[in-house]
């Protein structure tokens, strides 16, 4: 089980990465708190991985710090939550937003992230609140300075949030709407924290 990559980063996306080990490329799926996180193209980067085996297929996710990949493991380990939803919930809140809404066992919070009904969000209240008390501790990610056009950001973050599973139109409404009234260009981590927060209110 490959539970650490360091190596160079040669490819990120919003949804995934390609980290470079000594010659050998690692596919490696990420949540948008980690993508914020990601240092450039060709420069040093350092994941802690979840390994998730299948019949079929052996996928990696990975993430910027090790609260990240904890909340991750613990939702998985609920009956109906496979790894797709873990790391749709990491891009909708933080890890330790997550951990205080289900101590808090507000379902509210928790159906407010895209493919989160209000049955899935009880059985994480039920099944993981006394863990997430003990877990929890916020990490608060740190936005990264994107250098690309403001076109290009902005289909980064359409791509984002349909992903998420938010419709095209209210995504491209938001995002719109903060390019408009933005003073300056925003990286696509600050379009994807305010759009996340318009498209949740």
């Amino acid at each position: 089980m490959i539970a650490r990559l360091s190596g160079i980063l040669i490819q990120k996306s919003v949804t995934q990465c390609v980290v470079d080990v000594h010659g050998t490329g690692y596919r490696v799926v990420v949540p948008l708190s980690t993508f914020y996180e990601l240092p450039e193209v060709e420069q040093s980067v350092a994941l802690q991985i979840h390994t998730h085996v299948r019949e079929d297929a052996i996928s990696l996710y990975g993430f910027y710090t090790e609260e990240e990949r904890n909340v991750f493991q613990l939702m998985i380990s609920v009956s109906g939550i496979g790894p797709k939803l873990a790391v749709n919930v990491l891009s909708g809140i933080s890890a330790g937003e997550w951990l205080r809404a289900v101590a808090a066992e507000d379902l509210k919070r928790l159906t407010g992230i895209p493919g989160v009904g209000r049955k899935t969000a009880e059985r994480m209240i039920l099944e993981l609140k006394d863990k997430a008390v003990k877990l929890g501790s916020e990490a608060v990610p740190v936005g990264i300075t994107s250098v690309r056009t403001g076109e290009q950001v902005k289909d980064d973050a359409l791509s984002a949030l349909v992903n998420l599973g938010y419709k095209g139109s209210s995504a491209r409404d938001a995002v719109e709407q903060i390019m408009k009234e933005a003073p300056e260009p925003l990286s696509l981590d600050r379009i994807l924290k305010k759009a996340l927060r318009i498209l949740a209110g």
